[in-house]
């Protein structure tokens, strides 16, 4: 057998198959994972159990749609080629039958803004795709419309799909939705969610672009994710050029 090519993202995606059904928002073989790579992408195989997944079993593909290997890429490999060819900044793409996001997504309707974290799909709303069949281009197209501005939504009578820069960011971004999900259907059940205002959540997009980032990563002007505390210690480098400012 040839070498394999770009085998740690091979390990690397046959880990997040297992940490999506270990984390329970994936059962068996239902949904599937993707990582972007310098010619193309790599992608889960169709029909084969994770805890069997060896690094052969990560089809290689193009984004022609062309595949290299024995084995046939997952019947969704449509929209993670998509994601990919459109959305630039795309770096893995988790794509999950988690319940809640798959039982809300059978009612067709976006999520509206109850609750901040919304902001983690990348708006004011969850959308939810409209229905077409699974693994076909129409399916697709009704991803990418509904994922304009958005690094997340619901498909319709399906389930979720999820996009970060690279599989943790996108892993995480999947459980946070099924998470947002489960909050919304408990919420139902008491009564009627109290939405927030357009106004709200615009500062709190702007402060989730830094979420994660230390301070050596923001730039002039960013909104700041976490505000208010006052660092006490001075780093020695920083001390000693106040101190030649102050006598300059």
């Amino acid at each position: 057998m040839a070498k394999l090519k770009f085998l740690d993202l091979r390990e690397a995606v046959i880990d997040t198959c297992l940490k999506m059904n270990e984390e329970g928002i994936n059962q068996g073989t239902s949904g599937n994972v993707s990582v972007r790579t310098p010619e193309g992408f790599l992608m889960t195989a169709s029909g084969i159990p994770y805890h069997k997944m060896k690094p052969e079993h990560v089809v290689e593909m193009d984004l022609d749609g062309g595949y290299t290997g024995e084995y046939l890429p997952s019947t969704e490999w449509r929209m993670h080629m998509d994601i990919f060819k459109h959305r630039p900044e795309a770096g893995a793409v988790v794509h999950t039958h988690s319940i809640y996001a798959t039982a809300l997504s059978c009612l067709r309707k976006d999520i509206p803004a109850f609750h901040y974290m919304i902001g983690i799909a990348g708006g004011t709303t969850l959308r939810c795709a409209t229905y077409a069949e699974y693994g076909t281009q129409e399916l697709s197209a009704a991803m990418l419309k509904a994922m304009k501005d958005r690094e997340a939504c619901l498909l319709a009578n399906h389930g979720q799909i999820a996009f970060g820069d690279n599989l943790a960011k996108a892993l995480w971004r999947a459980g946070e939705v099924e998470t947002l999900c489960h909050q919304y259907w408990a919420a139902l059940q008491a009564g009627k969610p109290v939405l927030l205002k357009e106004r709200q959540m615009t500062t709190v997009l702007a402060r989730f672009k830094t979420y994660g980032k230390q301070p050596g990563e923001l730039k002039k002007g960013d909104a700041l994710s976490v505000t208010g505390p006052v660092r006490r210690d001075v780093p020695k480098a920083l001390a000693t050029k106040k101190k030649v400012t102050k006598k300059a």
